[in-house]
């Protein structure tokens, strides 16, 4: 590849967020990218890697694959990392709960090749605080949790020197619908709980902790709202300034600096018009590399097609190409600051960091993000958020263009043939049967030394990671790994923050909805209830929380049980409910098997009479399928009136009402 020379007029690290279906295809996928000019990994993890299963667990039964790339073992780790210099590379992988064990991986195949591990460079997203809240890739309680990520932070503060053990992620919470305030709140008080933990664990050395401190780096959105982000990002870099002086008493300045990578939002891109897409993330890029104080130090962009699918190889090129007209042929880097003496730009961040510090100090006195996070404080405050913009948008106050505003459109030339890549079935049986031969050909002694080893440092409480480490050697999966720990911390469900109450207050809006609740119950002769449920790994909650408050905010009886379930335990919840309608939401790519799993499982229940309506990322050759598996309706993102989307479900339950008289 032909890269520019470096300079100290050298832009940020260019990178495309990657991986799917196997290692080897991923690698290959890397290496033309690479080649393109992209100048750091940025790795995607497929469901059950990040949840800690096999590929042929149960649980990981259709999600093998779909939204990253499958890695149960060293194999495949040295598979998906062949040819790449590491010692060169700057990586970066989107793990949290099972951070370590990945993390054990790529230091196992680094020390392979004889790479020392001082020269090691690159980001461990590791933050567990956010799946709380957002993403929902959690698997043990948040104490077991945060003694994980320290026991990487300790590792790397003592092996990986020029390693970001942990990326705490603002990025999700914006997703989740947090205001510019919660996000710079929220990220703090994260890192707050990761810090404070850190100071008090016996494993860290004081005189580190400065070194350590320097090295937290974090991973922000930047939306649309182009003068606000800008301004969120200085005062992010203000209030950091701030808690490393006043709260940790750290000195120099190179460690009180605030290091931040970007990915520009995903949750703003449209399935209506998307060539649209293509201007928006042009805009949410500029936001975070125009002023040089709050530039950041690597940038992915999401490509223009993301809301209806997994992106080709073309579209990840798009987008890093606008990385690089902006970088190489403007004259950006050739000047300092200049929002430096704005008015507007001082005025804005001081407002921001005035409010996101009494937002801070609120979650603090609660006891902390971890505090926070179990009382259920943030989540409800992120949902409650999402809620006012989704109606913001319904009602028009805020445009989104070619969606509420100006949605006559030509036929786009973008939008022939397959416009995103698919994952097939047979992935799914060849890393299963790749898998079973790596188990059969390991030393099954050496693994199951290593670990009981690793078992007994998580009950001793010490760090794991050489443990891990010493696992990933033998050959053990990550599916035992995770399950080792799994025996000995538990498993955790985070609250949902869905408060299933009907909102007076909101009324006005809802007048004909609730009136039309209230007819259908008297028709049935008791409440109306709308049962949701989200099948398989995928955490993506959005969608099912702001439906569920809708809902009940018209009068439902509304019943959500939060992420993961399986298909077993969604038509038992429907056997014992009695659901008049159930809905379905997935937006991990595995909508077609999990739902065809819940309905021949509620047919052999009995309950083949109950309407099912299924949401998610859904091509329109897979809503056919879904409806000729008895599916009455099915939703996409383009769906965001949330009242039409309730009223047709009152339809529904009313015309099955009908069917029964009938």
């Amino acid at each position: 590849m032909t890269m520019p020379p470096a300079t100290d007029k050298s832009p940020w690290i260019f990178r495309t967020y990657a991986g799917h279906s196997t290692a080897e295809e991923s690698n290959r996928l890397y290496r033309r990218n690479l080649g393109k000019g992209q100048t750091g990994l940025s790795v995607a993890f497929d469901l059950p890697t990040q949840m800690g299963y096999d590929s042929d667990h149960p649980l990981a039964r259709d999600e093998v694959g779909r939204v990253g790339v499958a890695i149960s073992h060293i194999g495949d780790m040295q598979e998906l990392l062949a040819e790449i210099p590491l010692e060169e590379m700057n990586s970066s992988m989107t793990i949290n709960a099972t951070a370590a064990w990945l993390l054990a991986l790529y230091v196992a195949v680094a020390d392979e090749r004889g790479i020392a591990r001082p020269l090691l460079t690159g980001t461990t997203q590791n933050d567990i605080i956010k799946e709380y809240l957002s993403r929902g890739t959690h698997i043990f309680p948040p104490a077991q949790s945060l003694k994980l990520a320290r026991d990487v932070i300790g590792f790397c503060a003592r092996e990986m020197p020029k390693w970001n053990p942990i990326n705490v992620c603002s990025y999700h919470l914006q997703e989740a619908g947090a205001t510019p305030v919660q996000e710079i709140a929220y990220a703090l008080a994260t890192a707050v709980a990761v810090l404070d933990g850190v100071k008090q664990d016996a494993q860290i050395v004081p005189d580190k902790f400065p070194a350590i401190v320097g090295r937290i780096s974090f991973f922000v959105n930047a939306g649309m709202k182009f003068i606000t982000e800008i301004c969120k990002l200085r005062a992010f870099g203000e209030l950091w300034d701030e808690v490393c002086r006043e709260r940790y008493g750290i000195s120099e300045e190179r460690f009180r600096r605030f290091r931040f990578g970007v990915q520009v939002n995903s949750l703003g891109l449209t399935e209506q018009q998307p060539e649209n897409n293509v201007h928006r993330i042009m805009v949410e890029l500029l936001a975070v590399v125009l002023s040089k104080n709050a530039r950041a130090r690597a940038v992915q962009l999401p490509a223009w097609n993301e809301a209806m699918g997994l992106p080709r190889p073309w579209d990840q090129q798009w987008s890093l190409r606008m990385q690089q007209v902006v970088a190489y042929e403007t004259d950006l880097l050739d000047y300092g600051d200049i929002f430096d003496g704005s008015h507007e730009i001082a005025k804005q961040t001081q407002a921001l960091v005035a409010d996101a510090r009494l937002e801070l100090n609120r979650v603090l006195k609660m006891g902390g993000a971890a505090a926070a996070v179990d009382e259920g404080y943030m989540k409800r405050q992120l949902v409650a958020a999402n809620s006012e913009r989704l109606r913001a948008i319904e009602n028009g106050e805020i445009i989104l263009v070619g969606v509420n505003a100006f949605v006559e459109s030509e036929a786009s030339p973008l939008s022939g043939g397959a416009m995103v890549a698919s994952i097939g079935d047979g992935v799914e049986y060849d890393q299963i049967a790749r898998l079973k031969a790596w188990r059969a050909k390991r030393d099954n002694g050496i693994a199951k030394l290593a670990l009981a080893d690793l078992a007994q440092a998580a009950r001793e409480g010490r760090n794991i990671m050489e443990a891990s480490i010493a696992c990933a050697r033998a050959g053990v999966t990550t599916g035992e790994w995770g399950g080792t720990l799994r025996e000995i911390f538990g498993e955790y469900r985070a609250p949902t923050g869905v408060v299933l109450l009907a909102a007076g207050e909101r009324a006005a809006d809802l007048v004909q909805l609730r009136r039309a609740v209230s007819d259908l119950g008297a028709k049935l002769g008791e409440p109306v209830r709308f049962m949701i449920a989200k099948p398989g790994l995928d955490g993506h909650s959005n969608g099912a929380e702001q439906i569920a408050l809708r809902a009940a905010h018209c009068g439902i009886a509304v019943s959500y049980d939060g992420i993961r379930m399986t298909p077993e335990q969604i038509v038992a919840a429907a056997g014992d409910r009695k659901p008049h309608i159930v809905g379905l939401s997935v937006l991990s790519g595995s909508h077609v098997p999990l739902v065809r799993e819940v309905m021949n499982r509620l047919r052999d229940a009995g309950l083949s009479g109950t309407p099912v309506v299924v949401g998610g990322i859904i091509s329109a050759e897979d809503e056919h399928v879904l409806k000729q598996l008895g599916v009455r309706r099915v939703y996409t993102p383009k769906d965001f009136r949330l009242n039409q989307l309730i009223a047709e479900m009152i339809e529904i339950v009313d015309a099955r009402l009908g069917e029964d008289a009938a």
